[in-house]
């Protein structure tokens, strides 16, 4: 099913959405609000267009997107792949324009995401995992393949995170690491890249998120080498057998706390 043209075509409808945020992103836009009350802009909806344009013209599979969310339960539970996608993510980022948003379309396949595409078109970075094959970075047309950093013996814990929130759960966490931390703030999807290309440790998400904002990147992390991980302590967030972050396996698709380690 996931043959190397069904990928790049996966790639290519990505570049396009990017170019659809693109084209607002360098003007100014209307601020709308969605029942969640995050800021939704134009760009989101264009970019959610052009994917569910380019998915069915190459793929029969089911779409839930952030922007086509109202799909039961009762009909969701009956697939087994589908295709997942965050149009736009990092919402605020694209509001204040520090280019670290992205656009994410992950394969699912019984829970796992088996393939993943995150686009950040402002920084013209591309990050694919698949399945078994491994990750790469297609950086203004050069690709490289991508794998984590295992941390040596004292050496700092790069830790992605907020310097300015940090909650008693992450501060219990960083606690519970011997050695330094450093802090390497970054937005939205990429978030989770940055473990799976070694320029971060870990990733600990102590708030709230949904399946589509880390399907994506979690299809980069795993085809990459690393795991992403459910934390049901932060104090122990670390421990070798915590179950892996699935999907589709409830009514609501909001994630549980979780960990991108290597």
């Amino acid at each position: 099913m996931l043959d190397e043209k069904l990928i790049q075509n996966i790639i290519e409808i990505t570049h396009k959405a990017g170019d659809k945020i693109m084209e607002i992103y360098e003007r100014d836009f209307a601020i709308y609000e969605k029942s969640d009350e995050s800021p939704l802009t134009e760009a989101d909806l264009a970019a959610h267009n052009c994917i569910v344009d380019g998915l069915t013209s190459v793929s029969e599979l089911p779409i839930l997107s952030e922007e086509s969310a109202n799909i039961p339960w009762d009909e969701r539970k009956q697939w087994s792949n589908y295709w997942l996608v965050d149009p736009l993510d990092g919402t605020k980022e694209f509001i204040k324009k520090n280019g670290e948003f992205t656009v994410n379309i992950a394969l699912i396949k019984d829970g796992v995401p088996v393939f993943g595409v995150v686009y950040a078109p402002v920084l013209e970075q591309t990050y694919v995992g698949v399945a078994g094959k491994g990750a790469y970075k297609i950086t203004s047309g050069v690709q490289a393949p991508i794998t984590p950093s295992v941390r040596a013996t004292g050496e700092t814990w790069k830790i992605v995170g907020s310097r300015s929130h940090q909650s008693p759960e992450i501060k219990a966490l960083l606690d519970s690491l011997d050695g330094e931390t450093e802090l390497v703030a970054m937005g939205s999807s990429l978030k989770l890249c940055l473990v799976a290309e070694g320029a971060a440790h870990l990733y600990p998400r102590l708030g709230p998120t949904s399946e589509w904002d880390t399907g994506a990147a979690q299809a980069v992390v795993e085809a990459a080498g690393g795991k992403v991980t459910i934390i049901e302590d932060s104090a122990d967030a670390l421990k070798a057998d915590a179950a892996p972050l699935k999907y589709n396996q409830k009514d609501s698709v909001l994630n549980p706390y979780f960990l991108v380690s290597c």
